[in-house]
């Protein structure tokens, strides 16, 4: 079972896809939201490419986020992240929440807002060429400090990084590793 650990929402339970996207674990996302709280970066706007079920996005609403963008190209995902969205929502009202049926890459292409905090958790096959792209793509809609979490399998190497975008840290969680990157001034 997925939920929501903390904030208004706080012990919501999440549907989550039977299949297709990975969720990310309640034990790394207490840590990463712990650390993402303790460094006040959960009071802007979030992105969430490759959301599944939200959790992640809907944990920033939950804990303060004035707004966030869902992208999910796999319908019966996207599905899941609506509902899981209008639930949050009914904790969070003053919170502004769109999910996006795209992939990563066309919503990057044709937005318009920054955001201050983004997650890109894809799929762990993902060629790392393609995730340069996506982050290439991902910079002019950054805010001048954002933050940008990148999640991966703990085998995977350090991502490879396009203009605009400089390596802050790295933590392991068993099989995740989280990549911490931060908008280069």
């Amino acid at each position: 079972m997925t939920r929501i650990i903390s904030g208004r929402a706080g012990s919501l339970s999440l549907a989550v896809p039977d299949a297709g996207t990975r969720p990310t674990s309640d034990r790394v996302r207490e840590s990463l939201f712990g650390s993402l709280e303790a460094a006040g970066r959960l009071d802007g706007t979030v992105l969430d490419l490759y959301a599944g079920s939200g959790a992640l996005a809907l944990e920033a609403v939950s804990r303060g986020a004035t707004a966030a963008d869902l992208v999910e190209r796999n319908a019966r995902a996207a599905t899941i992240a609506e509902r899981n969205t209008r639930a949050v929502l009914r904790a969070v009202p003053d919170a502004r929440v769109r999910v996006h049926r795209a992939s990563a890459d066309q919503f990057l292409r044709s937005a318009a807002a920054t955001y201050d905090l983004a997650f890109l958790d894809p799929p762990y096959d993902l060629d790392e060429t393609e995730l340069t792209a996506t982050l290439a793509l991902l910079v002019p809609r950054l805010a001048p400090d954002a933050v940008v979490i990148v999640e991966r399998a703990s085998r995977s190497p350090e991502p490879t990084l396009p203009p605009g975008l400089s390596h802050d840290r790295q933590r392991r969680y068993g099989d995740t590793a989280l990549w911490w990157v931060v908008a280069a001034p």
